[in-house]
């Protein structure tokens, strides 16, 4: 494989894990948002902000670890077949079957940078009571989607290099 690929992999890789065990505290926040929020609820009044930060939170969990969560292999994969194949095979499997993932961050990315512009234009607002603005979630959606795009293609070329006998 050419070393612009195994550059990239190795990159992507190495931002993928870095921002994946970062997103992993972010669990943590949550649970503090949360406790808060049962702690004012039964002592003072309730905060406005809790639910909808702890979705947030929520949100930026899933979206920024999911590319490390793709990377450790922890996707969920139907394995009747699957398992018994041998690496070069499931390697075909995957640089085909990885074109549909592909696509659909495609078509995701592609919605969510149209939508974050809107957002960001317009200056859009929760419609709840506590009405935070819209736009920072999504740019943490837009980082996280591209960044599993990012995973798909490197994925991609480390099936290409395992079908010509090479590792990266």
């Amino acid at each position: 494989m050419p070393n612009w690929i195994r550059t990239y992999v190795r990159v992507v890789e190495a931002v993928n894990y870095r921002v994946g065990r970062v997103a992993m505290y972010i669990l943590f926040v949550m649970m503090g948002i949360l406790l808060w929020s049962t702690i004012s609820k039964a002592f003072t009044l309730p905060s406005l902000w809790t639910l909808e930060m702890a979705q947030f939170a929520m949100v930026a969990y899933y979206m920024l670890g999911g590319p490390y969560s793709l990377q450790l292999g922890s996707n969920v994969r139907m394995d009747l077949l699957y398992g018994g194949w041998s690496d070069r095979k499931k390697a075909w499997v995957d640089a085909f079957s990885i074109f549909a993932l592909i696509f659909y961050l495609g078509v995701l990315l592609y919605g969510a940078v149209e939508s974050t512009a809107y957002s960001l234009h317009y200056s859009e607002r929760s419609p709840t009571a506590w009405r935070p603005y819209i736009a920072p979630i999504k740019i943490v959606m837009v980082i996280g989607i591209f960044m599993m795009l990012l995973q798909a293609f490197a994925f991609f070329f480390r099936d290409i290099a395992k079908i010509r006998g090479e590792e990266l």
